[in-house]
C-alpha cells in the first residue's frame, strides 16, 4: 500500500496538534499548572510521534520522542517547570514546525538545526535529574516475566501503580507481527499495561491509564484502521489466559513477551452492558470530515448559479396571471425559499471561527513584549465569531501588523506607565462581532494613543498639502500614507514606514475599510469592518442612465434628493453638497462612467452619502431601485479589470450589473480633481 496518500492528512491533523500545544503551554501557570493541560499536551507530542514513525519522517519522530520524554515526566510531577523549559518547549514546536514545511514539501529537514534542538532537549533533562538518564529513553531494558498459568493473575488494583486512572481492555483485530509490537509500544507509552494476549492475527492489552477511548483511538490510528480496534472495561480472563506484566516499567517501543505453554484463547467480545464504547462506533461517529477546498467553492459556484436561475424564473413568473397559474406561483415561492436557504446552509461550510486568528497571538505578544522589555496581557472577545475561510486566512497579516505596532508604539514601557499612574501591565484587546451582513474586528490597546500634532508634522516634512484645521479622524487615516512613520528610531520590530498602507491595501481589497478612534494617554482602537463573505454581498440597486450599478450596503450611510441651496459648485467639473454642516465632495456616476442620457443636474437625481477611509462623500445616480443580495462574480476573470469597479453580479432578468469599487471611486475622483488643478495652474486660469 502507498501510504504517501495520507501525509496530507497526517500533516493537517499534526499542524493542529501544535497549534493546541501551543496554546495549552502558553495558558500553563508555571507555578501549579492543571494536570489536564500536561495531559493533552503530551498526548499531543506523542501522536505527533506515532505518525511521524509510521510515515519514516526520522527527524520529526525523534524530536518528539525527547519532547514527549520532557511533557511526561512533568504530568507526573517528575519536572518542575519554570521559563527556561517553556521558553525550550516553544522553540521545539517551531523547529517541529518547520520539519513538518521540510516533509511536505518532499524534502528533509536540516540536519543541524534537528541535532540543537534535540541536544538541547537532552541538556535539559539531565539538567533536571542532576545527570542521570534522561527519561524512559535512557532506561536500561529490563526483562518481562511471565506469570506461571496455574498462578492466578494478581488484582488489577495491586498491579496498577498508585496513579489514578482505569483499567480498559483493547483489542486489536486482523493485525501483523509487526504491528502487534509497535501497539504495545504505544499502549505502554499512555499507561501501565496490566496483562495481554496475542493470536496469529489479534492482540488484547489491559492497561491502566488516565487516557480516555478517544486518546488510545488518536494514537492508534495512525498504526491501524479504526474498525480494526475495541475499547472495554472487561476484566482479566480466567487464571492462565494472560500474560500478567509485573510492576516495571516498558523500554519504549519494546514488545512485552507473551510466552505461554500454550495458545492464548481470545477474549470474548464484551458484551453491551460492558463495553465502554467501541473504537470503530466512535470513529464512525466523529463530528466532522476534510474536504478539499476546491471542491466546497465548486458547490458554492454552483449553489450561485442555481439562485441567479431561481431569480430568473421569479421575475418571468411575475408577469403571470396569479388566478390561473397559482400552483406554478406557489412552487416557484418554495424555490426560492429553499434556493436561499441552501445558499445559506452551502456558505456556512466555508466559514470559521475567529480563533483560527486569535490563537496565533498570544506566542507573538509573549515573544515581541519580551523583546520590547513591556508587560502586555492578551484579552480576546468573540472568538466564536464566524468568517469567510478566505477572508480569514487574507486578515491574519494585517491584524499581526497592528498587534505589532499597537505593542511598539501604543504601549508603553512599564515604568513609563507607572509614572502615568497606570497599570504596568498593558492590556491589548482583540474582538470580533456581527453587524448586519459585516463583520467588525477591532485591536485595541491602552496605551498612549495617537498624537495629533506629531502626526500632522510628519505629514508637512513629507510634503502632503495638508489643513491642520482637518478632522481628527482624517488625521489618523494619514497613518497609512505609504512611508509614513513617526518613529524616532527604526527597529526590527517597526518604524520603515512600511506596512499599514499594505494593510489598508489589502482590507480593501478584501471589500472592507478601516477605522480609527485614539485619545492620547488612553489608547488607540483600530477597527476593520469586513463582508462576512466574499461570494455575496448585500448591496443597494441604483440606476444611472440605462445601466443598473450595485453599491456594497456597508459604505452607504443614506440617500437623499439634493437641494439647489445645497450643491455648490467648485469649478465647472468639481461640486461639493452641504449636509448637516458639512461639506461631502458630490461625484457624479454617469461623468465617471461615462454613461450617457443620465441625469446631469444634481437637483433632479438622487445623492447616495457614503463612507470610505473616514472620509464622506455623495454619489450622484438617477434613482434607486432596491436593496438586494446578490452572487458576486469576479470580473477580471470573466472579462478584464475595470477603474471603479470590483465585480459585477447576473440580475433577474439575466443583464449583468457592475459592483461599483466605493475606495476606487473616491480614489479616481481625487486623482482627476488633482490633474484638473496642475492642468489650471499650467495655463494660469483660477477656479471659478
Amino acid at each position: 500500500m502507498d501510504i504517501t496518500q495520507f501525509y496530507q492528512a497526517f500533516f493537517e491533523e499534526a499542524d493542529e496538534l501544535l497549534a493546541e500545544m501551543e496554546l495549552l503551554l502558553l495558558g500553563l501557570d508555571l507555578e501549579a499548572p492543571d494536570s489536564e493541560h500536561l495531559n493533552a499536551i503530551f498526548r499531543a507530542a506523542h501522536s505527533i510521534k506515532g505518525g511521524a514513525a509510521t510515515f519514516g519522517f526520522l527527524a520529526l519522530t525523534d524530536t518528539t520522542h525527547l519532547l514527549e520524554n520532557l511533557f511526561d515526566r512533568a504530568r507526573h510531577g517528575e519536572l518542575k517547570l519554570n521559563t527556561r523549559l517553556m521558553d525550550a518547549f516553544l522553540e521545539t514546536k517551531d523547529v517541529l514546525q518547520k520539519q513538518m514545511s521540510a516533509y511536505r514539501d518532499g524534502g528533509e529537514p536540516d540536519r543541524d538545526t534537528v541535532a540543537r534542538i534535540c541536544e538541547v532537549l537532552r541538556q535539559l533533562a539531565q539538567e533536571e535529574v542532576g545527570g542521570s538518564a534522561a527519561g524512559p529513553a535512557a532506561a536500561p531494558a529490563q526483562a518481562v516475566v511471565a506469570v506461571p498459568a496455574p498462578a492466578p493473575p494478581p488484582p488489577a488494583a495491586e498491579t496498577a501503580d498508585a496513579t489514578d486512572g482505569q483499567t480498559l481492555k483493547v483489542r486489536f483485530l486482523k493485525v501483523s507481527e509487526d504491528d502487534c509490537r509497535v501497539l504495545s509500544g504505544e499502549l505502554a507509552n499512555l499507561g501501565k499495561v496490566i496483562a495481554q494476549t496475542q493470536t496469529e492475527d489479534s492482540l488484547s492489552i489491559w492497561l491502566k491509564t488516565t487516557c480516555n477511548a478517544d486518546d488510545i483511538i488518536a494514537v492508534c490510528c495512525f498504526i491501524i484502521e479504526a474498525d480494526q480496534m475495541e475499547i472495554s472495561t472487561e476484566p482479566l480472563a480466567a487464571p492462565g489466559a494472560a500474560t500478567v506484566i509485573p510492576d516495571t516499567s516498558i523500554p519504549e517501543g519494546q514488545a512485552v513477551s507473551t510466552e505461554t505453554s500454550a495458545p492464548a484463547p481470545v477474549a470474548a467480545k464484551p458484551t453491551a452492558g460492558a463495553a465502554v464504547g467501541a473504537v470503530a462506533g466512535s470513529a464512525k461517529e466523529s463530528s466532522s470530515i476534510r474536504v478539499d477546498v476546491e471542491k466546497v467553492d465548486q458547490i458554492i459556484n454552483l449553489v450561485g448559479e442555481l439562485v441567479i436561475t431561481q431569480s430568473m424564473l421569479t421575475q418571468t413568473a411575475s408577469t403571470l396571471d396569479p388566478v390561473l397559474h397559482e400552483r406554478l406561483l406557489s412552487g416557484m415561492g418554495h424555490l426560492e425559499r429553499n434556493a436561499r436557504d441552501l445558499q445559506e446552509s452551502v456558505m456556512s461550510i466555508r466559514m470559521m471561527p475567529m480563533d483560527y486568528v486569535f490563537s496565533r497571538f498570544p506566542r507573538l505578544i509573549r515573544d515581541l513584549s519580551a523583546k520590547l522589555g513591556k508587560q502586555v496581557q492578551l484579552i480576546t472577545v468573540g472568538k466564536e465569531t464566524e468568517l469567510d475561510k478566505s477572508l480569514i486566512e487574507r486578515i491574519i497579516d494585517p491584524i499581526t501588523h497592528l498587534v505589532r505596532n499597537s505593542l511598539d508604539h501604543g504601549i508603553e514601557s512599564p515604568e513609563h506607565r507607572v509614572f502615568a499612574g497606570k497599570d504596568p501591565v498593558g492590556r491589548l484587546t482583540m474582538s470580533a462581532q456581527h453587524q448586519g451582513g459585516s463583520i467588525v474586528i477591532e485591536v485595541k490597546d491602552d496605551g498612549g494613543g495617537l498624537v495629533r500634532e506629531r502626526i500632522l508634522a510628519k505629514a508637512i516634512q513629507q510634503g502632503m498639502a495638508i489643513s491642520e484645521t482637518i478632522s481628527d479622524d482624517e488625521v489618523w487615516q494619514l497613518i497609512f500614507a505609504p512611508g509614513f512613520s513617526t518613529a524616532e528610531a527604526v527597529t526590527d520590530v517597526s518604524g520603515r514606514g512600511v506596512g499599514m498602507d499594505v494593510v489598508k491595501r489589502n482590507i480593501h481589497e478584501m471589500g472592507g475599510h478601516v477605522e480609527i478612534a485614539s485619545a492620547q494617554g488612553k489608547g488607540t482602537t483600530i477597527r476593520i469592518v469586513l463582508p462576512l463573505t466574499l461570494a455575496i454581498l448585500n448591496g443597494m440597486s441604483v440606476k444611472v442612465g440605462q445601466e443598473i450599478y450595485i453599491l456594497p450596503l456597508n459604505y452607504v450611510i443614506e440617500s437623499l434628493q439634493p437641494l439647489e441651496k445645497d450643491v455648490h459648485s467648485i469649478t465647472s467639473e468639481e461640486h461639493v453638497m452641504h449636509v448637516r454642516g458639512e461639506y461631502l465632495a458630490l461625484i457624479e456616476l454617469h461623468k465617471l462612467f461615462g454613461v450617457a442620457d443620465a441625469v446631469s443636474h444634481p437637483m433632479q437625481g438622487i445623492a447616495v452619502i457614503v463612507q470610505a477611509d473616514g472620509t464622506r462623500f455623495a454619489l450622484l445616480v438617477d434613482q434607486l431601485v432596491g436593496q438586494h443580495q446578490v452572487v458576486v462574480k469576479n470580473l477580471e476573470t470573466n472579462y478584464r479589470k475595470v477603474p471603479g469597479i470590483s465585480a459585477a453580479t447576473i440580475l433577474g432578468d439575466g443583464n449583468v450589473a457592475l459592483i461599483i469599487d466605493v475606495v476606487a471611486v473616491q480614489r479616481i475622483n481625487r486623482e482627476k480633481a488633482g490633474q484638473r488643478g496642475s492642468s489650471r495652474q499650467a495655463t494660469g486660469q483660477e477656479p471659478g
